[in-house]
């Protein structure tokens, strides 16, 4: 079940644009100029920016994912639990209402590219909707937000709401700007949230 998940959502990542999904190999993961933990039962992909699903996200870069061992599971208290880095070109504004407008398309696209639209009821159909506000810096961040993305769960044809933590870091000596998401459905209060944080806790770019 979870491997066939993780190859509809690396297919969706490709399909629009005609990429092939790849899996970066061990070489090209240990010349990243980042390290990104992968905890013991985590899954990884990665892939380039702009995103086949969500072309007018114009960046450049690079997506990186951490799926939590229950993320495809709806019985899990992990499902839907996850998070991804943006590693881009340049420093790019960025503010809660172009989160929220990035967002909005990341997940429309992923959403179109793993949903029949025949196969879901009309009743449960809605669009998108997104919302972020900026909040205290947590440290080391240069921005910090909180929001959610409201949405169908193409999985379980049902709405779902996503809880999100956005960590938005400038690296001005290396021309980057990196952008890190943690999504989960539950409450940040729940335990979910402390493996989150620790993804981006243990991040470290590798300075030359």
């Amino acid at each position: 079940m979870k491997s066939l998940l993780m190859i509809m959502f690396c297919f969706a990542a490709f399909c629009s644009d005609g990429q092939e999904a790849t899996t970066p190999s061990d070489e090209s993961r240990l010349e990243s100029p980042y390290s990104l933990p992968t905890p013991e039962g985590w899954t990884t992909e990665q892939f380039p920016v702009p995103i086949g699903f969500a072309p007018q996200i114009n960046y450049q870069g690079v997506e990186d994912i951490r799926f939590s061992p229950g993320w495809g599971n709806a019985v899990s208290e992990e499902y839907w639990t996850y998070a991804f880095l943006w590693y881009l070109d340049g420093s790019l504004e960025t503010d809660a209402e172009i989160i929220a407008g990035n967002l909005k398309a990341y997940y429309t696209g992923l959403i179109q590219v793993n949903t029949d639209s025949t196969k879901i009821s009309t009743r449960i159909f809605q669009p998108v909707t997104t919302s972020f506000t900026k909040i205290p810096t947590d440290k080391n961040d240069s921005e910090t937000y909180t929001g959610t993305i409201g949405m169908v769960d193409y999985m379980q044809h049902r709405p779902i709401t996503l809880n999100c933590r956005v960590h938005l870091k400038y690296l001005p000596e290396a021309g980057k700007t990196i952008i890190f998401y943690e999504i989960s459905p539950q409450l940040f209060t729940h335990k979910n949230w402390q493996m989150l944080n620790q993804l981006w806790t243990d991040f470290r770019f590798n300075r030359n």
